[in-house]
């Protein structure tokens, strides 16, 4: 994900390269963290002590597992932020961190909560940004004009933000799975693998496309295609028999606790 924001800010020449650094937890981690970004970037390992530098950035970018969170506090204590004015941006896209957290973890910056998802990698993500109060005009432009290039943003209360996580940063699992299942089904059913995947890849962003550029309620889009005593109507109702609405509405609410409950662990 870090690549996926970086990259195109790079590309468009909103950053030079040579201005970029890079932190990993362990030197293994460097070549795959390098690939595909210009050589002028700099990565580091954690252990190296030209790390420290970042702290004189006027901008960070927090991009680890969330369960990594204790761990990088911990790496930091030492290097606390001068008193600059505005404060740097520390820009966390860590799963149910909260701003509270990030305000202690990191003091003397003002800190963002933003919540992307992987369709940035191709430049079609969503994003939930949450700021602190302190924040500046100034900054939230900067904000907005990393995220602007890989996805649609969503300015929301923070208490929102695990919602928007459970249905757009989770959702492409759930639907990842959904186009797997039904790949399979066609496989069962006849069809080659390859063209089995391919139209169940087409079939989902095909029907994505004409929601929204129809502007049709889901219901509606069903029942148009719902014919009585056919095909679809047979298929729908086994879905219902199976549990699959109330499956996928249940998986959302518990990806939802989760983070909240990984903001709990962080701040017990």
């Amino acid at each position: 994900m870090a690549k996926a924001i970086i990259l195109p800010l790079l590309e468009r020449g909103e950053y030079q390269p040579q201005n970029v650094l890079g932190i990993v937890g362990n030197s293994s981690s460097i070549p795959s963290a390098m690939h595909d970004l210009p050589k002028e970037v700099k990565v580091v390992s954690s252990e190296d002590s030209f790390s420290r530098e970042v702290w004189k950035a006027p901008l960070k970018i927090l991009a680890v597992k969330p369960q990594q969170f204790s761990k990088i506090k911990e790496s930091v204590s030492s290097f606390k932020s001068n008193n600059q004015s505005p404060k740097p941006l520390l820009i966390s896209v860590l799963a149910g961190i909260t701003l509270k957290s990030l305000r202690k973890a990191f003091p003397g910056h003002t800190c963002v909560r933003a919540v992307p998802n992987t369709p940035s990698l191709v430049s079609q993500g969503l994003t939930g940004l949450s700021w602190e109060n302190d924040i500046t005009l100034d900054q939230k432009k900067v904000v907005r004009k990393i995220f602007e290039p890989i996805s649609e943003i969503y300015e929301l209360e923070e208490q929102k933000l695990d919602s928007f996580l459970a249905l757009t940063s989770s959702g492409p699992a759930y639907i990842a799975l959904v186009i797997e299942a039904m790949a399979d089904g066609a496989v069962a059913a006849g069809l080659p693998r390859h063209l089995s995947n391919q139209l169940a890849h087409k079939t989902l962003s095909g029907t994505a496309s004409l929601l929204r550029k129809k502007n049709l309620h889901p219901a509606a889009l069903k029942d148009m295609v719902a014919s009585p005593g056919g095909t679809t109507i047979r298929a729908l109702r086994h879905l219902e028999l199976a549990g699959l609405r109330s499956a996928l509405i249940e998986a959302v609410v518990l990806a939802a606790q989760k983070s909240r409950q990984l903001a709990e662990e962080v701040s017990s």
